[in-house]
């Protein structure tokens, strides 16, 4: 068995669709994934993408991806890689997967002397955080995230 992680193939915005509808779905948030193909396309593979992609394939297979995009850290003055999604289909589960994606976008931010790897966990979500955790994570309590969408984002925009 083998495992290959490459970059995403402009050719493969429905694939990484039905990647995010399916982790949608374990995580119980199917109902908010408005994204489309048109969407993947324009702004991975634009003519000025800000959000990157890698695909997992397991003997050929696509088994999972890591999406993600550069942040900044004001405090450390450097940027760094935050990971909006990880996921590997149930089928491939198990085969270290999940890692080799992790262990790509940390190779990344050390070769690019990137300051700091994140993502966020959905708190009942126990099998990933042990993972997290097993891979060296550590969970950043003192922060509570906030968000601003929909009506109240276009309230705020009108001052």
């Amino acid at each position: 068995m083998s495992l290959v992680i490459r970059e995403a193939r402009p050719d493969e915005a429905g694939l990484i669709v039905d990647f995010i509808c399916e982790l949608a779905e374990y995580e119980k948030l199917r109902h908010e994934v408005v994204a489309s193909i048109g969407d993947i396309e324009r702004d991975l593979f634009g003519p000025n993408p800000r959000v990157f992609c890698d695909i997992a394939e397991w003997d050929g297979a696509p088994a999972g991806l890591a999406l993600w995009f550069y942040n900044y850290s004001t405090f450390r003055g450097r940027h760094g890689i935050y990971l909006e999604d990880l996921y590997v289909r149930p089928a491939f589960r198990g085969q270290g997967i999940a890692k080799g994606l992790m262990a790509r976008l940390a190779r990344r931010c050390v070769d690019e002397g990137l300051g700091r790897f994140e993502w966020w966990v959905l708190n009942w979500n126990e099998p990933a955080i042990r993972f997290y955790r097993s891979i060296g994570a550590v969970p950043m309590d003192e922060w509570t995230v906030q968000r601003v969408t929909g009506a109240a984002l276009d309230a705020l925009a009108q001052g």
